[in-house]
């Protein structure tokens, strides 16, 4: 019974995977907001009622692609900060948005369903929450471990930040492994909204007719950001 039970469950694994593979091919013709169940179906074979046993409704489907994507952004991120050397804080930094950078440009269909125009009608649960924080958990980790080796050292100096973020200061705190002062935390999000909005730029065709050195351009700007955080 139990190896019955194993197969059934290698069987099911199997076409979990091959429908999601399927489903990001259909991101790269069709976008987001075209996804279909029923198409994955015919693709596969399969009649439409089948792929409801795998994924009851097309915000399923959706909401394993974002979670998929989520994960392999934080595992591209994990395994270049874990190259660099620990108390390379700047390095750890420049590492981390290297691998954002290439993912996405490897993946854009992907990363634009993680980080693009929000797919109409489709609300992300609670169950994203943990794949989409992975990336961000390291650049706090960075952040905090530099901050408690007394590394940090801001170029220029920086306005104090406003009482009014205060609550929002302490909600990062307590979510992400940042035991730093706001300003230290301002300073750590501005960093990674910017680093995103670069990417996207980039991969969105904002940079055309403009940056022609994509590589060079990126570098330095992350170089900037990690000194505004004060690696």
């Amino acid at each position: 019974m139990s190896a019955g039970r194993t197969a059934r469950e290698r069987v099911r694994a199997e076409l979990t995977r091959e429908i999601t593979e399927i489903a990001k091919r259909q991101l790269a013709t069709e976008g987001a907001a075209g996804l279909s169940l029923r198409a994955v179906a015919r693709e596969m074979g399969m009649v439409s009622s089948a792929i409801y046993r795998y994924f009851p409704s097309r915000d399923d489907l959706l909401t394993a692609l974002i979670i998929d994507g989520y994960n392999a952004v934080g595992e591209a991120v994990e395994r270049a900060e874990a190259k660099a050397g620990n108390d390379d804080y700047a390095g750890r930094w420049l590492a981390v948005c290297g691998a954002v950078r290439a993912w996405a440009l490897a993946h854009p269909h992907e990363y634009a369903l993680l980080y693009g125009t929000p797919v109409p009608g489709y609300e992300a649960p609670q169950d994203t929450v943990p794949a989409a924080l992975r990336d961000t958990i390291v650049l706090a980790r960075i952040v905090a471990e530099a901050h408690a080796a007394g590394a940090l050292d801001p170029a220029g100096p920086c306005p104090p930040t406003p009482p009014s973020i205060a609550a929002d200061m302490a909600r990062a705190r307590a979510m992400l492994p940042m035991d730093a002062p706001d300003d230290v935390i301002a300073r750590a999000f501005t960093a990674w909204a910017a680093l995103y909005g670069t990417v996207s730029f980039e991969l969105f065709g904002q940079f055309d007719n403009v940056i022609e050195e994509r590589d060079a351009y990126f570098d330095h700007t992350m170089i900037l950001l990690g000194r505004l955080v004060g690696l």
